[in-house]
Formats: C-alpha cells, sequence, structure tokens
C-alpha cells in the first residue's frame, strides 16, 4: 500500500541517492581511475584472476558496470515524489543502500591489503543482498502502469538479482583468495578437488536461489556469469585445472537450467490457481 510520504520518507531517498554515488566513486576509486590500486593488483594480487583456482577471468569483471549503472538508475528512480512512500522503497531501500555502503566498504579494506577483513564484508554483503532478495518476493506491488511495473522489474528486481548472483561467486572467490594467502594446504586434498567442491557449492547455492526466487532469472545469469569466467581463466590461464573448468561450465548450465525449469513451474502454478 501507499501512503502519504512521511518525513523519514525523504530521509531515506536523499540516503540511498547519495550512497550510489558513494558506491560509484568507490568503483572508480577501486579500478585505480581515482588513485587507487586496481582491485587485482591490491593486496598482493591476492584477487587477480591467476591468484587462486577460483578466481574468475578478468572480463567477468565488467558485470559490475551493469550492476553499478541498475544501481544508479535505481537511486534516481527513487527519488521520484511518487515513489517516495510505496511500500516496496521502505521495505528495500535503506538495505540497498547499505550493500552500496558495504561495496565501498569492500574496497576500501582491500586497498588497504586487509584480505581477511574483506572476507567479512563480502559474506556481510552477501547476506544483505539474500535478505533484500527474499523482501522482493515478498512485498505486494503497486505500480501505476504496465510501464512503471517494466522499470521497476529492471532497476530494482533485476539490478537485485544481478548483485545477488554475482557476489555469490564472488564470495567464493575471495575466500579462496583469503585462504591462499594465509598458506592453506587442503589438508592433502588436491586443489582441484577443493575447487570442484567450492564449485559445487555455489552452484547449489545458484539452484537454492532460482527455487526461492521462483525462477527469477538475473540471480542465475549473474551467477552462471561468473562460473563461466571462471572456466575460462582455469582452461586458458595459470593455475590451469581442466577438471575445474569443466565443473564449472557443468555448474553454469545446471544453475540456468533450474531457474528456467522453477520459472516455467511458478508460471503454470500461477496461471492454475488464476484459473481456479
Amino acid at each position: 500500500m501507499t501512503g502519504s510520504p512521511q518525513a523519514s520518507d525523504r530521509v531515506r531517498q536523499v540516503v540511498v541517492f547519495v550512497l550510489a554515488l558513494v558506491a560509484i566513486a568507490g568503483a572508480f576509486f577501486g579500478s585505480g581511475a581515482l588513485g587507487g590500486t586496481p582491485i587485482q593488483d591490491a593486496a598482493g594480487g591476492a584477487l587477480a584472476s591467476d591468484s587462486t583456482l577460483i578466481a574468475p577471468a578478468g572480463p567477468a569483471f565488467s558485470i559490475w558496470s551493469v550492476i553499478y549503472l541498475g544501481l544508479f538508475a535505481y537511486s534516481v528512480w527513487q527519488l521520484f515524489p511518487s515513489q517516495a512512500a510505496r511500500a516496496v522503497h521502505r521495505r528495500v531501500g535503506y538495505l540497498i543502500a547499505l550493500s552500496m555502503l558495504l561495496n565501498a566498504a569492500w574496497i576500501g579494506v582491500v586497498q588497504l591489503n586487509q584480505v581477511g577483513l574483506s572476507v567479512l564484508v563480502i559474506f556481510v554483503l552477501l547476506t544483505v543482498l539474500g535478505v533484500t532478495f527474499s523482501l522482493l518476493l515478498r512485498t505486494p506491488r503497486n505500480a501505476d502502469s504496465k510501464a512503471a511495473v517494466v522499470v521497476e522489474s529492471i532497476v530494482l528486481d533485476g539490478t537485485v538479482g544481478l548483485y545477488l548472483g554475482w557476489v555469490t561467486i564472488a564470495t567464493a572467490a575471495n575466500v579462496a583468495a583469503w585462504l591462499t594467502a594465509l598458506g592453506f594446504r587442503g589438508f592433502g586434498i588436491a586443489p582441484d578437488a577443493w575447487g570442484v567442491g567450492v564449485v559445487i557449492v555455489a552452484a547449489l547455492c545458484g539452484v537454492a536461489t532460482a527455487i526461492s526466487g521462483r525462477g527469477r532469472l538475473t540471480p542465475a545469469i549473474a551467477l552462471a556469469w561468473g562460473l563461466c569466467w571462471l572456466a575460462v581463466a582455469r582452461i586458458t590461464d595459470e593455475p590451469a585445472s581442466q577438471l575445474v573448468g569443466i565443473a564449472a561450465v557443468v555448474a553454469a548450465c545446471v544453475v540456468m537450467i533450474a531457474a528456467v525449469v522453477y520459472r516455467f513451474v511458478a508460471q503454470r502454478a500461477d496461471s492454475h490457481s488464476a484459473v481456479a
């Protein structure tokens, strides 16, 4: 339901917009454009594409441009007077703002060579995005027109979905980078086995998201994108692992198939409910 805008709504709108600008500025800093060290070179190269078996190839990170564009579009759209008092923004606006703050914080701690702290930050970020995604699924919408529905599905649901899917694989890569930096040797288990195990866990997270999200495609697309570029890195670059590369391709296919199947199932269930 939409009530009258309150002062708290205006504050939330401004906070979301300002933190979108902070996140974008942090991204430029983390890319080296504003004086920071490029993420792949920061922390002694712990997060470079050749640092671990779970690190995606460099082009994978271009998805951030799409995510930042979506976050900025959302921050502008939710500023409109017609959006101020909508329930969906009241429920997720501050969570999205928090995710953008955590994003900037993650870049900052990596710049400070704190890989262990970056793991904590990205786990919190993943949790916040998971809660946001869940709330979006459970929040009734009251868009004024079909055009508004399309805009909302792109700048809100689509952006959060991509963000969640990408951070899922990024969290796995971050943990692997931290353990490698600590000198973890895998308790005698072969690195390839560990790599395949992590890929399987990422795929299971993707399938779980597809089920809980009733087949929402954007989380699956982002996760599959990361897995495919992980495969490229392992097959064409060091440290090489054909086994991990193949597992990543299979995992990407499983995640996408799960999303498509559950989307079809959800749509059929909705259509049957409407008829009944």
